[in-house]
């Protein structure tokens, strides 16, 4: 059972670290050309959110920091 745990969340951590890469080079590609992916316009669209939110919006950003630690 502990390997297939092990298993799991190391592909997990590999699917999680792919997912950042293409997320910062979308936005390097949308910053140094025309947004073709919609990466900015999405990161843009999510900041409002959270600024909508208010104290919600906050809790929300505080709760995925403490999960990256």
């Amino acid at each position: 059972m502990n390997n297939v745990m092990k298993t799991i969340n190391d592909a997990l951590t590999s699917l999680t670290g792919l997912l950042i890469n293409v997320i910062v080079a979308g936005t390097i590609i949308g910053i140094l050309y025309d947004d073709l992916f919609g990466v900015i316009a999405g990161i843009g669209s999510a900041v409002a959110a959270i600024g909508d939110g208010g104290v919600a919006g906050l809790v929300t950003v505080m709760i995925v920091a403490m999960w990256k630690k």
